[in-house]
C-alpha cells in the first residue's frame, strides 16, 4: 500500500493470458474459504477460471494475514485504489479488472469504484450499502442497528481471537469472545448498551461508532452515497428483500442509474432482488416457503456474474442480450419476473388511510386499514416502556439465532401485546400487488421529548400466520434530519414520516393487508430512553415511559402508503 503496509493476497491465474482480473477483498480471512466452495451469492472461482479470469483475493488491512490495524471501512478506499493499480502492473493482468463480494465485500466494492482507479470496469456489489450509516450501523431513520453492530462486533472479536491464538495469543481473550457468542442475551440487554468491556478494550472504532448517533460528517465523510459522481463502472446490484441492506441495494441503483459519473455507469446499472436475507438464500422459512424457483441456485448467480464481466471486461455487447435491467422474485405468486427499471415505471402510489375509534391495541382490536379516507377523528394510545420493549421477531436481522429466527416470520405473538396498534383490511376478494418503496404518514404526539415510532407491513394469511415483509423505525428526534436532532414538544402533535424501505409482494384473494404500529423492536434496534439524552449512555434508572398517541381522521390523515402495481 502507499504507507508500506503489505496486504496478503492470494492470485487464482487461468492458463494462458494476460486476462481480466476478478478482484475479492475481505476481512475475514481469505485462507478459511476453499478455493472450490464460496459464498452463495458468490461466483464459484473454478468456473470464473474457465471462464477466462484470473481471481485475486484479499485480506484486508488488520485482518489475518495482512499487516496494518483493522478500522472498518475507514482505509478501504485507499487500499482497494492501491491494490488495482498493482493489479495494473502485473503481467497476467490484460488491463480491466472487476470485482465482486457480499456484505462487507460489496462495501470495499463501492469505497474502491468512488476512487475511478484506472482498470476498475465493472463491480457486483452483493447485499451491501453505500452509506454505512443508514445501512448498517444506524438506519434510515437514526435508531441503532443494535443487534447488526453487535452481532458483527462480536463475530470479528472472536475472529481475531482465534487468528492471535494460532500466532500464540491469549487464550483468555479468546473464552472471552466466545462467551460473547455462546450467550448474547446478557450483552444485548446490558444497559447502557455501551458498556461492552470487550469490544472497549479490543476496537477503538467501536466507541467512534457510538460517538457519532447523528449522520453527522464523520458519517458523510465515508459514504459513497454522498459522492455517487465519482463512480464511473457499470454494476450489478444483488440484494434479497429479507436482506438487511435491502433498502441501500435499491436505494443504489436508483442513484446511481441517476448520477453515476458516466453514462456508461449510468446505463451499466442492473439490480436483482430474491426472497433471501443475509445468510440463508434457499428461500425456504419456518413460517412461510416461497418454492424451488426461490433457491438461489435457480437464480444462477454465478452465470450472471459472467455474463456481466463478459460484457464490460471482455466488451463482448451481445453478453447481456436477452436479459433485463432488473429481475425480482415476487413474493405472493412466488415468481421471477423481470422488469425495466426500479422502482417500476407503473407504480402507483396508494393510501391506505388508519380507522378505528381508538382501540386498535392488538390484532383483536378495531384499527381498520382503508383506502377510504376517513370521516371521524380517533386516538389510538399505548404505553412505550423501554424495559418491556416490543421483541424482534426475525425480519432483517444478521445472525438469526438470537432473535427468533429471520425473514417472514409470523408476527402473531407480538400482536397480542397492548403497545402494539393493528391495522388491517378486509379480506381481499381480488388480488393486490405491493411492488417498490412503502412509507408510513403518522399524526403523533408523545409525553417524552424523544421516542421512536416503528411501523410494520404483514400479510395475514387465511390460517391466521401473520408473515412479515417489511418494516422501519423512526427516532423522533431525527424527524426532519438524520444530523440535526431537535426534542418533541411534549403534548404537541406532528406529521412524521417512515421508510418502511422496500417489498414485492402479492396479497392474494382471502389475505388482508396488515399495519403494526409501535415504538420499539428489541434487539435489531436499540431502545430509546425517551429522555432525549444520549441514549447509548443511560442506563436502567435513566429511562423514562412514554405515553405515545397516533392521531388519525379527516384532520390528521395518518395512512400507509404503499406501491401498487396492476396488471
Amino acid at each position: 500500500m502507499r504507507d508500506g503496509v503489505e496486504l496478503a493476497t492470494d492470485l487464482w491465474l487461468p492458463d494462458g493470458g494476460p486476462s481480466p482480473v476478478l478482484l475479492v477483498r475481505l476481512p475475514y480471512g481469505k485462507d478459511l474459504i476453499p478455493g472450490d466452495i464460496t459464498w452463495p451469492t458468490q461466483p464459484n472461482i473454478f468456473t470464473l477460471l474457465e471462464a477466462g479470469y484470473a481471481v485475486v483475493w484479499q485480506d484486508c488491512r488488520g485482518a489475518f494475514r495482512s499487516g496494518g490495524d483493522f478500522d472498518p471501512t475507514v482505509n478501504e478506499p485507499d487500499d482497494g485504489a492501491d491494490t488495482i493499480a498493482w493489479l495494473m502492473e502485473q503481467p497476467w493482468c490484460d488491463g480491466n479488472i472487476g470485482a465482486y463480494g457480499h456484505s462487507y465485500l460489496g462495501m470495499v466494492q463501492w469505497a474502491s469504484a468512488a476512487e475511478s482507479p484506472e482498470g476498475l470496469k465493472a463491480i457486483v456489489p452483493t447485499e451491501t450499502s453505500t452509506d454505512y450509516y443508514m445501512t448498517p450501523w444506524y438506519s434510515e431513520g437514526g435508531a441503532l442497528s443494535w443487534h447488526t453492530t453487535w452481532s458483527w462486533t462480536t463475530l470479528m472479536t472472536v475472529l481475531a481471537a482465534q487468528t492471535a491464538l494460532g500466532s500464540g495469543g491469549d487464550f483468555e481473550a479468546l473464552m472471552e469472545a466466545a462467551d460473547l457468542m455462546g450467550t448474547p442475551d446478557p450483552h444485548l440487554e446490558r444497559l447502557p448498551l455501551s458498556d461492552q468491556p470487550v469490544f472497549e478494550k479490543k476496537w477503538p472504532w467501536w466507541s467512534e461508532w457510538l460517538a457519532h448517533p447523528e449522520r453527522d460528517e464523520w458519517w458523510r465523510s465515508l459514504a459513497v452515497d454522498e459522492r455517487p459522481g465519482d463512480v464511473t463502472v457499470p454494476a450489478l446490484n444483488i440484494g434479497g428483500w429479507y436482506d438487511l441492506f435491502v433498502g441501500s441495494t435499491a436505494r443504489t441503483f436508483t442513484r446511481m442509474r441517476r448520477e453515476a459519473g458516466t453514462s456508461e455507469a449510468r446505463e451499466g446499472q442492473r439490480l436483482i432482488i430474491g426472497p433471501w436475507d443475509h445468510i440463508s438464500f434457499t428461500g425456504a422459512y419456518h413460517d412461510r416457503q416461497f418454492g424451488l424457483m426461490a433457491d438461489i441456485a435457480m437464480a444462477d448467480l454465478t452465470a450472471a456474474h459472467i455474463a456481466f464481466y463478459d460484457r464490460y471486461l471482455k466488451g463482448d455487447l451481445d453478453a447481456l442480450a436477452g436479459t433485463s435491467r432488473v429481475r425480482i422474485f415476487v413474493m405472493g405468486i412466488d415468481e421471477w419476473r423481470d422488469e425495466q427499471d426500479w422502482p417500476l415505471p407503473d407504480t402507483k402510489y396508494t393510501d391506505y388511510y388508519l380507522h378505528g375509534s381508538g382501540r386498535a391495541n392488538t390484532a383483536d382490536g378495531d384499527g381498520v386499514l382503508s383506502t377510504e379516507p376517513p370521516t371521524t377523528e380517533a386516538i389510538d394510545s399505548y404505553e412505550y416502556d423501554p424495559l418491556n420493549p416490543v421483541p424482534t421477531l426475525g425480519g432483517r436481522v444478521m445472525i438469526p439465532a438470537t432473535v427468533n429466527g429471520t425473514g417472514p416470520v409470523d408476527q402473531r405473538p407480538v400482536e397480542t401485546r397492548e403497545d402494539v396498534l393493528c391495522f388491517t383490511t378486509e379480506e381481499l376478494e381480488h388480488p393486490v400487488e405491493v411492488t417498490g418503496h412503502v412509507s408510513l404518514v403518522l399524526h403523533v404526539d408523545s409525553t417524552t421529548p424523544d421516542t421512536d415510532f416503528t411501523g410494520k407491513l404483514v400479510d395475514v394469511f387465511p390460517d391466521g400466520r401473520a408473515i412479515y415483509l417489511t418494516d422501519g423505525i423512526l427516532r423522533a428526534r431525527y424527524r426532519n434530519s438524520l444530523a440535526q436532532p431537535e426534542p418533541l414538544e411534549p403534548g404537541t402533535v406532528y406529521e412524521v414520516e417512515l421508510d418502511l424501505l422496500v417489498t414485492s409482494n402479492v396479497f392474494l384473494p382471502g389475505h388482508r393487508i396488515r399495519l403494526e404500529v409501535s415504538s420499539s423492536n428489541f434487539p435489531r434496534f436499540d431502545r430509546n430512553t425517551n429522555t432525549g439524552g444520549v441514549i447509548a449512555h443511560e442506563g436502567a434508572n435513566d429511562v423514562v415511559v412514554a405515553h405515545n398517541r397516533v392521531l388519525h381522521g379527516p384532520d390528521h390523515p395518518s395512512r400507509l402508503i404503499l406501491p401498487i402495481i396492476s396488471r
